[in-house]
């Protein structure tokens, strides 16, 4: 344990996520509204390049990770939770090892949250929806009900403003494969005060 009474090499951060559900079964977690994220998908068990990525947000000052599905196995994660950014979790169409990763969040010390088919979270006042395929985020970012909604599994990194049925648009981020697959290795730096994504390559 630390002088602080965590667990060593823990962020912050990881302490201050533990928050209650708030509506429509959505996370609230306790972040300034200055926040950054790493936005990251389809590592495909690249844990050198995830691990890339996650550092060198870490450095820029992130808080948190959001990877938007098809990290497929456990040790994929092992090098990037060392950096000790909390990190959002959920599956693609590659399911892999979830019994792995349920473990791994559970003894994670509340570092990891794997979420499953999709996350919905609030980081500090932004309302997030995390799903692997672009179209089904596409659509969500259509309701109107997100601030921010993130995709992946195109391996092509995007990010736009969509217009939804309230009138207004909604950011659709997707930071292509980290992993560099069939295209560049890339993921998307998040600024959740100033609603400012920016594609980072490997």
């Amino acid at each position: 344990m630390s002088p602080h009474g965590r667990p060593k090499g823990s962020h912050p951060a990881a302490q201050r996520e533990r928050a209650p559900v708030c509506d429509a079964g959505v996370a609230a977690l306790g972040y300034s509204g200055r926040m950054k994220v790493c936005i990251v998908s389809d590592s495909h068990d690249r844990a050198e390049a995830l691990d890339a990525a996650v550092r060198q947000a870490a450095a820029e000052g992130a808080e948190a990770v959001l990877h938007c599905g098809d990290l497929i196995g456990g040790h994929t994660l092992r090098p990037a939770v060392k950096a000790g950014l909390p990190m959002h979790l959920i599956h693609g169409n590659n399911l892999g090892d979830s019994v792995t990763l349920h473990r791994l969040a559970r003894d994670s010390h509340g570092q990891l949250h794997y979420h499953g088919a999709d996350a919905r979270l609030e980081l500090a006042g932004r309302r997030i929806f995390v799903v692997h395929y672009p179209e089904y985020g596409h659509a969500f970012a259509c309701t109107g009900e997100w601030d921010l909604v993130c995709c992946g599994h195109s391996h092509v990194a995007e990010t736009r403003q969509v217009a939804h049925v309230g009138g207004g648009r909604t950011w659709l981020v997707n930071p292509g494969t980290v992993a560099g697959l069939s295209a560049p290795a890339t993921w998307v730096m998040g600024d959740l005060e100033a609603m400012r994504f920016e594609i980072r390559t490997l």
